[in-house]
């Protein structure tokens, strides 16, 4: 999850926010000042949604104030009175958007939520008002026509080239003329994924099912069985049982539901959002101009289509380049689907289902072929994974071996949800590295997923420290009961802590750099590198403890566990690359070229590139594809399975240098976690490794090596 400093973040990838009526006073608003918590973190017990619109109002103003005064400075420009100042600019602004785009995510309400939307323009105009400010470009070219001779580091030469690069994609170079239509179309697009994005959260709880015939829960356990009754009492349905639509097509309870007509109810539930069905949400002319206008500003911008523009700052630099290793995946990824196909089928048939397999039947059939194979019950290893443990003994546990850091608890610094947990971070010579705060519940007033954000980011150049928040949406216990995880769940909080050693580690100078300021399709490589851990013996053993006997998870289900991990594979590799080309065909379309029916460009997309099965639809359709329509992953969504040919190499490597030790983890850390964006993303790789990546570990990984 890239964060950049706010004065360079294009209008496209700014979340928005919104006029309150309401005035606080000038001296009583929180964001005014930094916070006396430790390392500048939030005080959530004094802010309240009324202080977010004068904040962003003031901190809009002073921060082009202070670019009016690099841009008008009579004195020649150099690094230090143009870059440097300019990495120093909107504290309060960068202040009060860090937190107030974490609650629009985490803990929203109606009133962040009006604010988000009326904002939203607003962000996109100011980013303009500076990226498109003459004055302040013609400084910033001059230093780069004249780098050569300015005698910088490799840090502040990125940083410079950085700069450069991201005036001139924003529309620097156009004519006055141009610059309007951009303005028009950036303050469009703002407000476009902000809707697209209330929108997807709004139909998560519109879609949720509901029944009050528990006989049609049959499969799932008493624990998941009494969470769902919670849950539509809390929402005045007593009597009945509601199950929750998580952000993806596919549903993790579909595991589980012995009931294939409940199993369809959910699916269908999940599959059909966002299209005006019985009267609900419909997303799709929300995403069709979002698609026309990201084409005309790709084009006005001279790029042959949106896709274009945005790999030409990734690592995979070009849709070509892109394709050409997402197409050569296909026939393995197909040829294992074809074979999980065949099993699930004779599964269904020897269950008695008769007709063709359904989507709602794949998971759930696959986890029986799972038990049949390896002999694995869901509800048999949940025990061993139990939520504190897992964190403590698992996350942290690898986190202490690898890199010398501890986590300690506080209860000491508001949250925004109770909730919420906060940790003090700590180096092996016990200096204090940083904040870490851990949001694992879902809730209604949280979007899908899991991510991560900061508080604060890292830089020498303005003194600070991280402040750095994993947010994830497990199913919450019920009552008085321990919440026990899914093994998916176990390695999604590995992955999150990735990023977050990523930005806890970062040791640069300018903010801009920090942490997770890499390009999209290098930034889920940290991430990913380090769920494999959570599958290591040593790390295994220490967490994976049966929640009421303290008994080890016995070596023979752990076995069956970890060989299991490969079956399904095809599958969520077919409904990823599914999700990825459709990515990249609304991408490519050019200006004029929008379809008539997203429902139909999306099949056919699909059918290009022979991943059509019905049983196996992408991980997401259009209408509540949230990275790409609302978030920073449009023509991006490849960026998964690209840094997942980093990850799975990086982890190969690390095992033939002695796996789980310090000596790897602090070569790792200093080559990659500590460097952030000061160095040319691939170039921190080939660091670390000593060379290029091998992408059939990333085949190994899966379980589709065909050798």
């Amino acid at each position: 999850m890239k964060k950049r400093s706010l004065w360079i973040i294009l209008p496209a990838l700014l979340f928005a926010a919104v006029a309150c009526d309401q005035q606080t006073d000038m001296n009583d608003n929180p964001f005014y000042s930094a916070s006396s918590l430790p390392f500048e973190a939030p005080d959530f017990d004094a802010i309240d949604d009324e202080h977010f619109m004068p904040a962003f109002e003031r901190g809009m103003e002073e921060q082009l104030d202070e670019i009016d005064d690099i841009a008008n400075n009579s004195e020649e420009p150099t690094f230090e009175n143009t870059l440097v100042e300019m990495e120093r600019t909107g504290v309060l602004l960068n202040r009060v958007s860090r937190v107030f785009f974490n609650l629009t995510s985490a803990h929203t309400n109606d009133k962040l939520q009006e604010i988000q939307s009326e904002l939203a323009p607003k962000l996109a105009a100011h980013s303009d008002d500076i990226l498109l400010n003459r004055a302040l470009f013609e400084r910033v070219e001059a230093l780069h026509n004249d780098r050569e001779n300015l005698d910088l580091d490799e840090a502040s030469m990125k940083l410079l080239t950085d700069t450069y690069r991201d005036f001139v994609r924003a529309g620097a170079q156009l004519s006055d003329e141009e610059q309007q239509r951009m303005r028009e179309i950036n303050e469009r697009i703002s407000s476009l994924t902000t809707r697209f994005q209330e929108n997807v959260l709004s139909m998560t709880n519109e879609r949720a099912v509901l029944t009050d015939d528990e006989s049609m829960l049959e499969g799932l356990s008493p624990d998941r069985i009494a969470a769902a009754r919670e849950s539509a009492e809390e929402r005045g349905h007593d009597g009945m049982y509601r199950l929750s639509i998580t952000n993806t097509t596919r549903q993790p309870i579909l595991t589980s539901l012995d009931n294939r007509e409940m199993r369809q109810r959910v699916w269908e539930a999940s599959a059909f959002r966002g299209v005006g069905e019985d009267g609900g949400i419909d997303n799709r002319p929300v995403l069709m101009e979002l698609v026309e206008l990201r084409a005309e500003r790709a084009e006005l911008l001279g790029y042959e289509s949106y896709a274009h523009y945005a790999l030409e700052p990734q690592t995979g630099e070009s849709p070509e380049r892109v394709l050409e290793m997402l197409t050569d995946l296909i026939p393995a990824v197909k040829q294992n689907a074809d074979g999980e196909a065949e099993l699930i089928e004779r599964m269904m048939r020897e269950d008695g289902v008769e007709g063709d397999l359904q989507p709602w039947d794949w998971e759930y059939y696959a986890e029986k072929v799972r038990q049949d194979r390896y002999e694995i019950d869901e509800d048999e290893v949940r025990p061993y994974f139990e939520l504190n443990r897992v964190l403590e003994d698992g996350v942290f546990y690898t986190m202490n071996r690898l890199y010398g850091i501890s986590f300690e608890e506080r209860d000491d610094i508001p949250v925004w949800h109770e909730s919420v947990r906060v940790f003090d971070v700590y180096d092996e010579d016990g200096s204090q590295l940083g904040l870490f705060y851990a949001d694992y519940f879902e809730r209604d007033s949280k979007r899908g997923g899991a991510w991560m954000n900061s508080f604060v980011v890292q830089s020498h150049l303005k003194d600070q420290m991280p402040v750095i928040v994993n947010v994830l949406n497990i199913s919450p216990p019920a009552s008085g009961e321990p919440a026990l995880i899914s093994f998916s769940n176990v390695t999604t909080l590995f992955h999150e802590m990735g990023h977050a050693v990523h930005g806890l580690f970062s040791d640069v100078d300018y903010p801009s750099q920090a942490g997770t300021s890499v390009p999209r399709d290098f930034v889920e490589f940290p991430s990913t590198f380090e769920e494999d851990w959570a599958i290591h013996p040593e790390v295994l053993r220490n967490y994976a403890v049966h929640h009421e006997t303290g008994e080890q998870i016995p070596q023979d289900l752990l076995d069956r566990v970890i060989a299991a991990r490969e079956f399904n594979q095809g599958f969520d590799t077919y409904e990823y690359l599914g999700a990825t080309m459709v990515d990249m065909e609304w991408h490519l379309l050019g200006p004029g070229d929008l379809p008539s029916d997203a429902e139909e460009f999306e099949n056919s997309a699909l059918a290009k590139y022979n991943l059509d099965r019905a049983a196996i639809p992408p991980r997401y359709k259009s209408p509540y594809f949230s990275h790409i329509f609302a978030g920073g992953y449009s023509a991006n969504y490849y960026a998964y399975i690209w840094s997942e040919v980093l990850a799975a190499d990086a982890f190969a490597f690390m095992e033939q240098q002695g796996s789980l030790s310090r000596e790897n983890g602090d070569r790792y850390r200093e080559t990659i976690l500590s460097r952030g964006g000061s160095r040319e993303a691939m170039d921190l790789y080939r660091d670390f490794r000593g060379g290029e990546p091998d992408v059939r570990n990333l085949l190994r990984r899966r379980g589709l090596d065909t050798e």
